[in-house]
Formats: structure tokens, C-alpha cells, sequence
């Protein structure tokens, strides 16, 4: 597909990279491969200590000026070095891919599509699970045409590669990522209790990466995460929170079936 070089339709991806030498090569050349060209990858090299700033530079050496790398001195986490990517973000649309995810090769294309189409600042798609060399697995995570605060309190179901927004309907300060655990849930919360409605396209563009690890601490570490954006992102009392920790619990437990 070919496209103009506007601001006014160009897509800036931002991409946080911290140690991902054996993923980001392929990262980018995916995202070179999108038919959807009028983008600009903005790469935000989090203080890696392997060789992944000079893979970039390898690949932005070949010539292709929608590349952008930022380098930060000291290593402050993923919510930091996605909100420097969205300062520097020149396009009007916005979109998050972590350094070891897979999108389809239209997933711009389509996913721009559907939110012009809707009219919307903020949509996200379906994706499915891949193992550690990102081979789908068959499990996929269907989405909701529509998402409210409401529903989102009960299904964290906002896979953050899937993210598109418009930079026009939500500004910037609304979409800057706070520090905490699951600052991904707690800025996507953010914009949809602000009244914002989510459209989910329910098309898999993209494949979730999940290397083996051990299952009992993840969950653990999720349900402690998922407790503290209950009282302190929603503000929810005890009482709401356990309404709504019940309900997350329960679909959660069916999805991962």
C-alpha cells in the first residue's frame, strides 16, 4: 500500500527496548514489512547493556529514515521509556509494539481502517498467544466491538501491541504511562474512566510472545497488581474492589483454559 509522508496520517510506533538483542532486528524489520508505510518507528533504547543499540544503529545505517533511536543514560523501565516516546512522537497516530511481540503485516492498515471508521480515539484488536519463538499457539483472546471503564474493570483484556490511538480526540498528557506495575492497565483505565470509549477490533493482527516461566509466580504477581489499580488508579473501596477482583479472577481462569 502506498502512502503519503503527512503528519496528518503518519502512525508513530513507539517501541521501549531494554536487552532485546535477539528480538529487535526482526522487530523492525516487521515493521518495515507493514504495508501501511507512512510511519515512524521510534525506538527508545532503555540503558541496554547488551548489543541492542548497535543493531539499531546497523539497521538505520541502511537508510531508512523512519527509523528513530533514543538512547537514555540510566534505565528507569518501560513506562518511561514509552512516555519519552510519546514526547517525541510527531505523527497523529499512535501505537505501542514491545521489542519481542509480532504484528501481521496489515495490522496498521486495517487497524487505521477501523478507527476511522468508528470515528474513535483509542482501539485495539484481538491477538493470540505464541510461544517463546512467537509460533502461534491456537489461543486466541477475542475483543468486545465496545469497551468501558466499567468492563474494563472486570476484563484486563487490552493487550498494549494492539494499541492505536488518535493524538487529535486524546492528547498526550491523557496518555502518558504513570510508574507503577501494570502501567499499561492503569493508563488505558486512566482514558476510559475519563468517559472514552474503546473499539476493539476482534481480528488477530497481532501474536503475543510468552516464553515459559513459572506460571504460580506470575499469577501471584498479577493478582497483586490487579488488586493495587483497584484502589489506586480506579479508587474503588475494599468492598468494589472484591466485587470486581472476582469477576477479573473468573474470566481470566476461562481465558487462560
Amino acid at each position: 500500500m502506498k502512502s503519503d509522508r503527512s503528519l496528518g496520517n503518519r502512525i508513530s510506533i513507539v517501541v521501549p527496548v531494554y536487552n532485546a538483542q535477539d528480538y529487535i532486528r526482526e522487530t523492525i524489520k516487521m515493521v518495515q514489512r507493514q504495508t501501511y508505510e507512512n510511519f515512524e518507528l521510534i525506538l527508545v533504547d532503555d540503558a541496554s547493556s547488551d548489543k541492542s543499540t548497535e543493531i539499531i544503529e546497523g539497521v538505520k545505517n541502511e537508510g531508512d529514515d523512519r527509523i528513530k533511536l533514543i538512547r537514555t543514560a540510566v534505565n528507569k523501565g518501560a513506562a518511561s521509556a514509552r512516555n519519552t516516546g510519546i514526547s517525541a512522537a510527531t505523527g497523529r497516530y499512535l501505537a505501542f509494539l514491545d521489542a519481542d511481540d509480532i504484528w501481521k503485516e496489515d495490522k496498521l492498515e486495517k487497524e487505521l481502517a477501523f478507527l476511522k471508521e468508528k470515528n474513535a480515539a483509542f482501539v485495539f484488536t484481538a491477538y493470540e498467544f505464541g510461544d517463546e519463538n512467537a509460533n502461534p499457539t491456537g489461543r486466541i483472546v477475542h475483543v468486545p466491538e465496545k469497551f468501558s471503564f466499567k468492563e474494563a474493570l472486570s476484563r484486563t483484556i487490552i493487550f498494549t501491541t494492539t494499541v492505536m490511538i488518535d493524538m487529535e480526540k486524546l492528547p498526550k498528557d491523557d496518555i502518558y504511562m504513570p510508574k507503577i506495575e501494570s502501567e499499561d492497565t492503569a493508563t488505558w483505565w486512566k482514558i476510559l474512566k475519563g468517559g472514552t470509549i474503546a473499539y476493539g477490533l476482534d481480528e488477530v493482527l497481532a501474536i503475543y510472545r510468552r516464553p515459559t516461566k513459572s506460571l504460580s509466580s506470575n499469577k501471584f504477581s498479577a493478582i497483586r497488581r490487579i488488586w493495587g489499580l483497584y484502589r489506586k488508579i480506579a479508587g474503588l473501596s475494599v468492598a468494589a474492589s472484591l466485587f470486581y477482583f472476582v469477576g477479573w479472577a473468573v474470566r481470566a481462569t476461562v481465558r487462560r483454559l
